[in-house]
């Protein structure tokens, strides 16, 4: 099966890595996509694991379209009964860009008459109850060129299940697991949040020092399908428990002035399994004082677009620059939207990389020399 992983802009590369190495094929990475190969343990697995990923597509087919009948004959060619069924739910979904189609909802209602048309001759009825399992299937047209997929995560591969609630403006866990992959977290390392809200850097980064596989306690979508056998769901279950290595002396402080925010995180900590490795407490940013020699420091501050006014962002900034000394064994990534933070924090970064917060342009600002 050939699969799509649709990203946040600026992880593709990072998704492209993890995919490797849960052992897919054919892996490419483009804008805000990457694109591999495998059978049905490779799709159970790529959900169970993938830290960064939104979601996993199985692609069905691709092709040109400049006017409807085109997208009508395009889509109708595509095999869509070798994925759904008789009496299966299959709505549609999608978006254009820079295309001669650019009506969403006339694409939208073209595309499911053609794969309600394809069906009928297959399977030699005139109408769909829709009572079955969920295939959604989500169209792209971008520069007239069509891509059809169908989801098997289901909801997207951010809700782990730990986060039950959360501060306001939290980081996306995708987007936190890309931080900590980026600022290359080890299972030695002790890493520290000293804005951390409700926790979402910490938990993530002990599970990853840990390899917890972030979908271990969720459910999919293609979990309810005749397509995928339950003994793969299984397989891949028991693969992902037995790889946990408990055996690290990896540790998380976290720290934040909103005693409700670290509520919530000791909450979620207790849900993904990992309160033991994390250590809360409340403190202002200004009496920031690390507990070991050697630190990973990766941090999400409110700033203009969030929480805070520009203004209040800075002097925030200033006081990260006083208290997060050049040292060695130290790393310090900071995530922000704000092209005056090296200036505010008071040295260049050693390393930017451009990210997107939801649909915030931000640069992932990286000090460790």
């Amino acid at each position: 099966m050939d699969f799509v992983i649709p990203c946040l802009l600026g992880v593709e590369s990072v998704i492209a890595d993890e995919i490797r190495k849960i052992d897919a094929e054919n892996v490419v990475a483009e804008n805000g996509r990457v694109f591999f190969s495998g059978d049905s343990n490779i799709l159970a697995r790529a959900n169970i694991w993938s830290r960064c990923a939104e979601r996993i597509q199985i692609v069905v087919g691709s092709f040109e379209a400049h006017t409807f009948e085109e997208l009508f004959q395009g889509t109708k060619n595509l095999p869509w009964e070798e994925w759904i069924g008789e009496k299966d739910t299959f709505p549609v979904k999608g978006y254009s860009l820079n295309s001669d189609l650019f009506s969403v909802s006339d694409c939208q209602s073209i595309i499911k008459k053609a794969v309600v048309e394809r069906l009928k001759q297959k399977y030699n009825v005139s109408w769909f109850e829709e009572t079955g399992p969920v295939y959604q299937i989500q169209f792209s047209i971008m520069k007239n060129k069509v891509l059809l997929v169908i989801d098997t995560s289901g909801v997207g591969l951010h809700k782990r299940g730990y986060r039950l609630e959360a501060n306001q403006a939290p980081i996306k866990e995708t987007m936190a697991a890309a931080m900590l992959y980026l600022a290359r977290l080890r299972p030695y390392h002790t890493l520290y949040d000293p804005l951390c809200g409700s926790g979402t850097i910490l938990v993530e980064g002990a599970m990853m020092a840990q390899n917890i596989a972030p979908g271990l306690h969720r459910n999919f979508a293609a979990e309810r399908w005749e397509n995928i056998p339950q003994s793969v769901w299984r397989e891949e279950r028991e693969r992902a428990l037995d790889l946990i290595t408990h055996d690290v002396t990896f540790e998380a402080f976290g720290s934040d002035i909103d005693d409700d925010a670290l509520k919530i995180a000791r909450a979620n900590a207790g849900r993904a399994g990992v309160e033991a490795r994390i250590h809360l407490k409340n403190a202002d940013l200004k009496d920031f004082s690390p507990e070991s020699e050697k630190g990973t420091l990766i941090c999400n501050p409110p700033y203009g677009e969030r929480l805070l006014d520009i203004k209040q962002a800075e002097a925030l900034y200033k006081i990260m620059g006083e208290k997060f000394i050049s040292k060695r064994g130290w790393s310090y990534s900071v995530i922000s939207p704000d092209e005056e933070f090296e200036k505010c924090f008071g040295r260049k970064a050693d390393k930017r990389r451009k990210l997107y917060n939801g649909m915030i342009k931000c640069q992932l600002y990286m000090y460790f020399k």
